[in-house]
């Protein structure tokens, strides 16, 4: 089944102002699904922390009251997920998605740049841990050794 989803490459680059709506929508007191829908990716491309999480809040708001959208949104939250770094969010939306569509190209490929991270955030974790240990085993080390001198 072919789709129309971007890749997660495509979260970098962001939407150009005359493909936002929203804001004229917003003040005309009537905004389209649609347009929410592209306000809410453009806020999840931003490189601004606080535009993604407001970007992936509407996205929920969308996924919560368009049964029709719900697929499409999936996607998108799992995105935006992953651009914060919320790795397990991004893996249970995305998981969602692919037992749906299981041969969805742009979430096998998402998939697998959240495990990576997962995998990479994995071992920084446990280099941190293992250089604390050394450090606390220096220090024990030379309590010890002023403790036997004396």
């Amino acid at each position: 089944m072919p789709t129309e989803l971007p890749y997660a490459a495509d979260a970098e680059v962001s939407l150009s102002y005359d493909e936002l709506e929203y804001q004229k929508e917003l003040s005309q007191a009537h905004i389209t699904v649609q347009t929410k829908f592209n306000y809410a990716w453009g806020l999840v491309k931003s490189p601004m922390r606080e535009h993604q999480v407001e970007g992936v809040r509407l996205l929920q708001e969308i996924y919560r009251s368009e049964p029709t959208r719900r697929r499409e949104c999936l996607y998108y939250l799992a995105l935006g997920h992953y651009k914060m770094g919320n790795y397990e969010e991004a893996k249970k939306f995305n998981s969602l998605l692919m037992d749906k569509e299981p041969s969805n190209m742009q979430a096998q490929s998402l998939a697998t740049l959240i495990d990576k991270k997962v995998t990479q955030e994995g071992y920084i974790g446990m280099a941190l841990t293992g250089g604390v240990v050394a450090v606390g085993a220096i220090l024990v080390a030379g309590i010890i050794r002023r403790a036997t001198r004396k």
